[in-house]
């Protein structure tokens, strides 16, 4: 076995904040995503992470296991946050590079932008699907190392998990407005 073959195909950015227990479940869930059948596809890209439904909830619990994770004793919140994520994996797929460069790259208002990074709990939830649909109608794949991260730290309680919230805005921001002005220049 050759060292390329030992290498995973993708690797997250080395300066993502976040642990690598949850980059691997990324990873997997991508790839099951990614190589899902239509039926289950679809029924992710549907998913209303506020009212799921039965369908709905049978194909991301295989999707979760099939990652990696127990899913069995959740809190709602938690549920939600996944949902989200594989909803927008199954929506505009995953890809590779700075999360905030691909929202420039995507052409996501500054307005948006900036909405997306300073809201919190409910109001963060409701902005993150119009902003996969955006995605996904450019054809830009987000980098669900960074967004899954976003997402999960995005209403943390612990201090530890708000700093490595702060942090990933923080720098999808300096990406995002980094990029703009290059474009713009």
């Amino acid at each position: 076995m050759s060292t390329l073959e030992t290498l995973p195909a993708e690797s997250p950015p080395i300066d993502a904040a976040e642990n690598t227990e949850s980059e691997g479940v990324i990873g997997k869930l991508a790839g099951l995503i990614d190589r899902a059948d239509p039926g289950i596809r679809a029924a992710l890209s549907r998913i209303d992470p506020d009212a799921m439904r039965p369908h709905q909830m049978a194909a991301l619990s295989r999707a979760l296991i099939g990652a990696g994770l127990s899913p069995e004793n959740w809190h709602p919140a938690t549920w939600k946050q996944w949902a989200l994520i594989a909803h927008g994996m199954a929506l505009a797929g995953h890809g590779k590079g700075s999360l905030g460069k691909q929202f420039a790259e995507a052409g996501v208002s500054e307005a948006r932008v900036t909405k997306l990074l300073v809201s919190r709990d409910d109001a963060f939830l409701q902005i993150v699907p119009r902003l996969l649909r955006l995605l996904a109608s450019r054809q830009v794949q987000p980098n669900w190392y960074t967004f899954g991260a976003l997402i999960r730290h995005n209403d943390a309680q612990d201090t530890n998990e708000q700093e490595k919230a702060e942090a990933l805005r923080l720098q999808i921001a300096g990406q995002y407005f980094s990029a703009m002005t290059r474009n713009a220049a």
